[in-house]
């Protein structure tokens, strides 16, 4: 990528998280006016209202996958789409706010646009540069932390040894999955007040904003649970290793888990998809609230 083209899609991304800010969060009450209207009426201008006081969000969660070679502004626009879906698919009258249910539609068709775009950045098909794709960073960040341990060996060497490649693959897919990091500290425009963190994130929650999370957080993870106890063994393991792991496994490593073929794994994943759409589609079950994940 040429020095003009990375200024011009930098100035591109910083122009499109600028505008997005501008746009206010809706309250708890409006969301719910604006959804009721979309599900009674079908009216489209509360659906893009829906969508654009939500965009922040789908910024915030692509950030967390700039690492991978990709332009940011691609995996937002993919994120946009899982956005959209959500949107579409959002029942208000489960109890948890829109953005709750949206996560999981956002980080899927991040995840899977990241996996389309395997060929594009020369990442190679094989089993064992897939798995190098998605464990490298986390792996060699945490060698890094370890390194100050005299006992722990934390040389490419060794890290190459611990994921099971050559020296060479994992040079060659650092240098691919190197990435210049945006900083969220700068301004959104030259003179500007605000920083691009500024748009990111809430304002810090009130007490009564803290609760109604954490309630939210139960009605979802009641209907997960509901959804998880009809799955069988492979249904589950699809769930907790690609649909909901940070790092997701692929269809292929996948199928050569249970000895089965890459379209048989993209079965039992479309099968879990639509178990969990119907779950989300029953009444909400709440957990015991020490069952709830902070």
């Amino acid at each position: 990528m040429t020095t003009a083209l990375a200024l011009h899609q930098d100035s591109e991304f910083r122009r499109y998280v600028a505008e997005v800010a501008r746009t206010p969060l809706l309250s708890r009450d409006e969301e719910l006016t604006l959804a009721r209207r979309l599900r009674d009426e079908g009216d489209v201008a509360a659906a893009h209202q829906l969508v654009v006081s939500n965009l922040r969000f789908v910024v915030k969660i692509a950030y967390e996958y700039r690492g991978y070679g990709l332009r940011l502004l691609d995996l937002v626009q993919e994120g946009n789409i899982g956005l959209m879906k959500a949107v579409k698919k959002f029942d208000p009258e489960k109890g948890y706010r829109l953005i709750s249910y949206a996560v999981w539609w956002i980080r899927a068709h991040i995840h899977d646009y990241i996996m389309r775009s395997w060929s594009l950045v020369k990442l190679g098909a094989g089993h064992v540069r897939r798995k190098l794709f998605f464990k490298l960073r986390s792996e060699k960040s945490r060698f890094e932390q370890l390194a100050g341990d005299p006992t722990h060996d934390s040389s490419d060497a060794a890290l190459a040894l611990h994921l099971g490649v050559s020296e060479s693959d994992l040079a060659e897919m650092d240098v691919r999955m190197a990435a210049r990091d945006f900083s969220l500290d700068a301004p959104v425009a030259v003179g500007a007040d605000s920083s691009h963190l500024d748009a990111m994130s809430e304002p810090e929650p009130d007490q009564e904003a803290a609760l109604g999370a954490k309630e939210e957080r139960r009605l979802l993870q009641g209907a997960l649970a509901d959804a998880a106890s009809d799955l069988d063994e492979k249904e589950r393991f699809v769930l907790e290793s690609r649909l909901l792991a940070d790092e997701p496994a692929t269809l292929a490593e996948i199928g050569d888990h249970f000895g089965v073929s890459r379209e048989r794994a993209r079965q039992i994943e479309t099968r879990v998809i639509g178990k969990l759409r119907d779950a989300m589609q029953r009444p909400p079950r709440l957990l015991p609230h020490a069952a709830v994940a902070p």
